[in-house]
Order: structure tokens, then C-alpha cells, then sequence
């Protein structure tokens, strides 16, 4: 990872910010910036220089992992180390991560801090350069979600009427760990029957009922990254007027691609998806955005919902997963990871998307 090359980029946001020096925190931007990836650490940027705090039980760990920076070990709170150097250094204007900093954290800063620092909330600028991923990010995130799709496909097998959905997500992570997963992107969703209504049905003690849909949403993490996907199975026979409902969806679904590519903004994919279930008289059960940002998190910037007016560029990650949600008869989700790329996009999730019948 070109880790010091990330460091001189934001390096050059914070002048343009009119700031002295910047406190990161947040794991996910720690180990983006730095390469650290354990659980307590603070990053200063102040006068040119990178300096990386944490505590004793992460000495070895630190030196091992942390790149373009000086380590140094906390006898105390990190706040209170950093704070020490800034004041050495007669900084005055020092950012912080907004978003991701507690009030208890913020009023902490501002008492350790000499009278003549200014502290700066920012939200977002270490997100900002996440959004767009590197050829290195690009690598691993194309591994993690072909990991995602094998797993998914050695799981399949155990959908079948009176098995527990708890047993299916157990069989989906298992399999996970034993190709070499991290661990889970989040909480498998495996949901059937009615409970294929709840857009967030985690897979719970219930069986497979004999006939509906079945909701599998899983990922992994592989070296920091994270894969997404959803496919929608069918158990039993399926009726006309459910066929219709899952036809709507891929059709929205294979819309939203076509709408991705760059200078497209986050709300015009969304707009694309949405239209095309307001033709079927479906979008009042479309209840969710069309997709989010993928990387070391979950969730990331951009959300392609209404009205989002970030503009996609080349090399952003992104899912389009559109989805219809009819209480108490059943839902149906299609998710696929795309990258953008300079003429549009390409998909990244390897599954066929044709309804499968159980």
C-alpha cells in the first residue's frame, strides 16, 4: 500500500484546509493512512512531520504495521501526548475528525490543549480520498468479492425447506474462515418466507418455510476490505404474480448499473433503479437507498439515494442493490459491487443474477 504517497496527498487538503495539523483516530482512516490496524491509536499530522500514538500492549504491533510515521508508546492518554506536542510546537489551528469524535473526546482535547489552539471539526476529509481506490484497493477488493461469491455458492446447497436460517448463515460462514476470511463484512442476512419482507432480516432460529423467497445478503472481509452481495432464491413453485415482483427488481437493478459511470451523480442511479419499479407500480416497497460506498468499511460515501448530488469518478466502488418489500407476502434484494471506470462501469460480483428455484 503506497501509504506515505496517502499521507503527502492529505498533507496538501490540510493547507488548502488552513490547518496546522490534523488528529485521525478512526480505525478505518488509521489504517488507510498508516497501515495500523489495532484497536487504539491517534495519528498527528504537525509541521510536515507524522507521529503515531498508542499504548504498550501495541509496541511490537505498531512498529511492525505503521508506515511514514514515528511511533511513540503512551505511558497515559493518547489525547493528553498529542496534546504536549502540539503545544511544543505553537501550532494553532489543529483539525479533528468530526464525525467520528465523542463530545466527551472533543471537550477532553480542548482542556489538555494551551489557550491559543484553535480546534477545527472536519468532516470527511480523510473519506473524501477513501472514495476513489487505489490499483492496490482495486486488487484486493476484486478478491474479497470473489471470496464473497465462492462462499455464497458452497452455502447455496444447504437452502432447502425446515433448515434453520441460522444454519445456512453458519454453513456460509464457515466456509468464510476456512477460504481465509478475515471475518464477516456484518451480520448475515438470511431471511425466508415473510421474514424475506424485512430489508435487515438477520438470519434468525426460523426454518426454511416449504415455499417463498429466501434473502441471502453476506460479506467478507479479506485484508481489510469488505465484500457485499444479495441474491433472492425461490423455494418451491413460483407464482405469476411473485415472478413479476422479481423480474421488476432485476430489471431496476440491471438500470441502476447502466446508469453508473463518471460525472454521473449518486441520485441520477438511484433516480434510474427507482423509475423502473415506479413503472411495475412497485416503488412504494422500495424502501432503502440504491447503494452505498465499499472498502475498509461496510458503508461508505458515496449513497447513491434521492437528491445525492456527489458525482461518481473513476475508481470509486460502489453497490447497486435495489430491493421490493410487500408485508407479510415476502421481498426480493439483487446486489451486485461495481467499480466505476472511465467509461462506465464493470461489475464485480461473479453470480448469475437469473431467479433460481429451489
Amino acid at each position: 500500500m503506497e501509504h506515505q504517497s496517502r499521507q503527502k496527498g492529505f498533507e496538501q487538503m490540510l493547507e488548502s484546509e488552513r490547518l496546522d495539523g490534523f488528529l485521525v483516530a478512526h480505525p478505518a482512516n488509521l489504517r488507510y493512512l498508516c497501515g495500523y490496524t489495532g484497536s487504539n491509536g491517534l495519528l498527528l499530522f504537525l509541521d510536515g512531520r507524522r507521529t503515531f500514538f498508542t499504548d504498550g500492549r501495541y509496541t511490537q504491533q505498531a512498529r511492525e504495521e505503521v508506515a511514514g510515521a514515528r511511533v511513540r508508546i503512551a505511558n497515559g492518554s493518547l489525547l493528553a501526548a498529542a496534546a504536549r506536542m502540539i503545544g511544543e510546537k505553537k501550532a494553532r489551528a489543529i483539525g479533528f475528525e468530526a464525525d467520528h469524535t465523542t463530545v466527551a473526546a472533543a471537550s477532553e482535547m480542548r482542556r489538555l490543549a494551551r489557550r491559543n489552539v484553535s480546534w477545527k471539526p472536519a468532516s470527511g476529509l480523510v473519506m473524501h480520498r477513501r472514495m476513489v481506490k487505489d490499483a492496490d484497493e482495486l486488487r484486493i477488493l476484486r478478491d474479497a468479492v470473489k471470496m464473497g461469491a465462492e462462499v455464497y455458492q458452497q452455502a447455496l446447497p444447504a437452502v432447502r425447506p425446515g433448515v434453520r436460517e441460522s444454519e445456512i448463515a453458519g454453513e456460509l460462514e464457515f466456509a468464510a474462515r476456512r477460504a481465509g476470511a478475515d471475518g464477516m463484512a456484518f451480520e448475515t442476512i438470511v431471511a425466508s418466507g415473510k421474514r424475506s419482507a424485512l430489508p435487515h432480516g438477520r438470519a434468525s432460529s426460523r426454518p426454511i418455510a416449504r415455499r417463498g423467497f429466501v434473502v441471502i445478503d453476506s460479506g467478507v472481509v479479506l485484508h481489510g476490505y469488505c465484500s457485499d452481495m444479495t441474491r433472492t432464491v425461490f423455494v418451491g413453485r413460483i407464482g405469476r404474480e411473485e415472478r413479476y415482483w422479481y423480474d421488476a427488481v432485476l430489471e431496476a437493478q440491471l438500470a441502476g448499473i447502466a446508469a453508473v459511470k463518471p460525472g454521473a451523480t449518486a441520485g441520477d442511479v438511484d433516480h434510474a433503479a427507482r423509475q423502473v419499479l415506479r413503472r411495475f407500480k412497485l416503488d412504494r416497497f422500495f424502501t432503502h437507498s440504491t447503494g452505498h460506498g465499499v472498502g475498509l468499511e461496510i458503508h461508505e460515501p458515496p449513497r447513491l439515494g434521492k437528491g445525492q448530488q456527489e458525482r461518481l469518478q473513476a475508481g470509486m466502488v460502489i453497490t447497486i442493490e435495489p430491493g421490493v418489500y410487500i408485508p407479510e407476502k415476502g421481498g426480493i434484494r439483487i446486489e451486485d459491487m461495481v467499480v466505476v471506470t472511465p467509461t462506465g462501469c464493470a461489475i464485480l460480483t461473479p453470480v448469475s443474477k437469473e431467479l433460481m428455484q429451489i
